[in-house]
């Protein structure tokens, strides 16, 4: 394990997913607090950066980590040489599913997928998105949870609209990517 020098890590986290899951919407709660009804699609990928501490348990004092967080268009069939540029050297991934929209569900496992072949094992969060919006008791959950468990991935139901989870979403990925930096199991090529 690397002892740093001062106590900050820069993490490249990939928020990825279908198209109108609300991807965009996330980070923009995330990063600003801000909500925007409108709808546009992203075009390539939007880099914002926020920075949180944290504390792992038992730890030291907290780090500070610096998310640069990829916003990916939601088009799978991006090239194979923009895929590399997005994922190399991705040092996390929230994937995001949209709950009214079942068939996103199954599309997590080639979005994670994507990423790893790339970027390595890195970690995953699994976010299912637009709560607000859902009868939770009405839900199946187990083409999510199983995509979960396969990836070892904390699942959590989100709102952009509401905020519900998505400081914590964020949050996780910056704890499981500062868990493996620690562990020194992160590759720098």
């Amino acid at each position: 394990p690397m002892e740093p020098t001062s106590r900050e890590l820069r993490m490249k986290v990939c928020v990825v997913g279908t198209s109108r899951v609300g991807k965009s919407s996330l980070i923009r709660r995330f990063v600003s607090d801000t909500v925007n009804e409108g709808y546009a699609p992203t075009v390539g990928a939007e880099i914002s950066k926020a920075t949180l501490d944290v504390k792992l348990p038992g730890g030291p004092d907290p780090w500070q980590v610096v998310l640069m967080v990829w916003d990916i268009m939601g088009n799978r069939n991006i090239t194979d040489l923009v895929r590399e540029s997005y994922f190399r050297q991705a040092s996390g991934v929230l994937a995001v599913a949209d709950l009214t929209r079942p068939e996103t569900f199954d599309e997590m496992d080639g979005w994670v997928g994507a990423v790893r072949e790339i970027a390595g094992d890195v970690p995953v969060a699994i976010a299912g998105n637009k709560l607000d919006t859902v009868d939770f008791r009405d839900l199946d959950w187990s083409p999510l949870a199983s995509t979960a468990t396969r990836f070892s991935a904390p699942l959590l139901p989100t709102s952009a609209k509401t905020g519900d989870n998505v400081q914590v979403a964020f949050s996780m990925i910056a704890r499981l990517g500062l868990a493996r930096e620690i562990a020194g199991t992160r590759h720098h090529a």
